[in-house]
């Protein structure tokens, strides 16, 4: 097997560990009740009336498959590709919603869009990367 370079291992992990939040603040929003819907600001209940269950799949898929092929690229198999494709496939189905409902979301302010867009960044980011590990066999 070739040698693989020493940020690999490094990068690896950070990718475990941003999926990993990413992770833990889907069971943060998928887990509060109605207690926790009364302290949201009226832009955020406004947007949680209407958030279709479609992205929040999304961002399940996103955020579980991104973990699994965080691990997988840890783990040096072959199934990182695969599992982080699906993961930005989930980011684009929540980019879908964003857009759709942009007007609510941008009422949030620009610091939702700006960690959005580097969601999207850093899950393209990871298909590469896996890509570029398949081609130069880093993983098996």
């Amino acid at each position: 097997m070739p040698d693989v370079p020493r940020w690999y291992r490094p990068v690896a992990v950070l990718a475990l560990l941003w999926n990993l939040l990413g992770c833990a603040a889907y069971l943060s929003d998928v887990t509060k009740d109605r207690t926790d819907a009364a302290a949201f600001s009226a832009a955020e209940q406004a947007l949680h009336a209407v958030w279709p269950v479609w992205a929040v799949a999304g961002t399940a898929l996103a955020v579980w498959f991104g973990a699994a092929g965080s691990l997988a690229l840890l783990l040096r198999t072959r199934w990182a590709l695969p599992l982080l494709v699906i993961s930005a496939l989930g980011v684009l189905v929540q980019d879908v919603a964003f857009l759709m409902h942009a007007d609510l979301v941008s009422r949030l302010g620009a610091a939702v869009w700006v960690m959005q867009g580097l969601v999207l960044a850093v899950s393209i980011g990871l298909v590469l990367l896996a890509r570029r590990a398949a081609v130069r066999g880093w993983i098996r």
